[in-house]
């Protein structure tokens, strides 16, 4: 299952939202603990749901959760325009639920170098954004696995959808490698199967060097041969040998030809496998009235992986540290 209509949970998810503390960053370790013991009473369907995705993950690479409790548009605030948000912003519907799914999938993160050490990250287009930002609108956001250079990369990104763009014309893009493997040649998956290949980092961890080079190594196709995870950026990943070049080439083509666009509304949750995807945000128009797209975005670590260690808290905050 890929898509999973959420809308007859409604009222469910409402009554579950209102065990939660109504100021959720006044005490966010406080807040998520209490998502966590109402994700265990997550509606069957849906519990059930987060708890395959979990386990092994689907064939598309994500799981997208629709028709959920969501403000009517006149109710939200305005799209934010500066980010942290506020320490006393009230609870908003959207960002509930993504505590309680988040709960059952593990446990929210933050990164140190990253929108201020925060956990929940409004997403809205900025004028000024960088162009490898989120915040960026009328430039397509390339191909990335989130973080892939990261030691402690998320294994999910989650995206919870307030607002869409006016247009409705932002796509999300995901190319699964589950779906990709096939098209790419025997000899090409052995040159990337466990192939460290230097990496750039996005600018939040840059240390405030302007371009420090590559200062990672990620390896494109790891794990199981027969099912492997995926590390991939378009922009960052920085092959020096002309083979390895090459096979990122056929890599990343196969990987344009199996994405998939999900364009997400008010009351959808997207819920991305960081470990088998990468992902990509076609471009918009913002109109800068206060109504433009607004998402809640969380980032999730597992026990898989080696992504946690013993005495982790939902909502603690990491520091970067570089795959080698």
């Amino acid at each position: 299952m890929t898509v999973l209509n959420c809308s007859a949970h409604s009222d469910e998810l409402l009554a579950l939202a209102a065990t939660l503390p109504r100021t959720p960053r006044a005490d966010l370790h406080g807040f998520l603990d209490a998502a966590g013991t109402a994700a265990a009473v997550l509606p069957d369907d849906l519990g059930s749901a987060l708890d395959r995705f979990n386990a092994d993950g689907n064939q598309d690479g994500y799981l997208l959760l629709r028709g959920l409790p969501v403000e009517d548009d006149a109710d939200l605030p305005p799209t934010p325009r500066s980010t942290p948000a506020p320490a006393d912003r009230p609870l908003l519907n959207l960002e509930a639920v993504l505590a309680i799914a988040g709960r059952r999938l593990g446990l929210h993160t933050g990164y140190r170098e990253l929108r201020s050490a925060s956990v929940y990250h409004d997403v809205y287009p900025s004028p000024d954004a960088h162009y490898l930002s989120s915040e960026t609108s009328e430039t397509l956001l390339e191909f990335h696995t989130e973080m892939a250079y990261h030691v402690r990369q998320p294994n999910y990104v989650v995206l919870g959808c307030s607002r869409a763009d006016h247009e409705r014309r932002a796509a999300t893009l995901v190319g699964s490698i589950r779906k990709a493997l096939p098209l790419i040649p025997d000899d090409v998956r052995a040159r990337l199967f466990e192939r460290p290949l230097p990496c750039c980092v996005d600018v939040a961890f840059r240390g405030g060097v302007e371009d420090p080079g590559a200062i990672a190594n990620v390896k494109p196709l790891y794990g199981s041969p027969q099912d492997p995870f995926l590390g991939y950026d378009r922009e960052l990943l920085a092959p020096q040998d002309p083979a390895d070049v090459e096979a990122v080439a056929v890599l990343s083509k196969a990987l344009d030809e199996v994405r998939e666009a999900v364009y997400l509304v008010p009351g959808d949750i997207l819920i991305v496998d960081n470990f088998r995807t990468t992902h990509a945000r076609t471009p918009f128009t913002p109109r800068w009235d206060g109504k433009d797209r607004w998402l809640h975005r969380v980032y999730i670590r597992t026990d898989r992986h080696g992504q946690l260690s013993a005495g982790d808290r939902a909502g603690d905050v990491v520091d970067f540290v570089p795959r080698r």
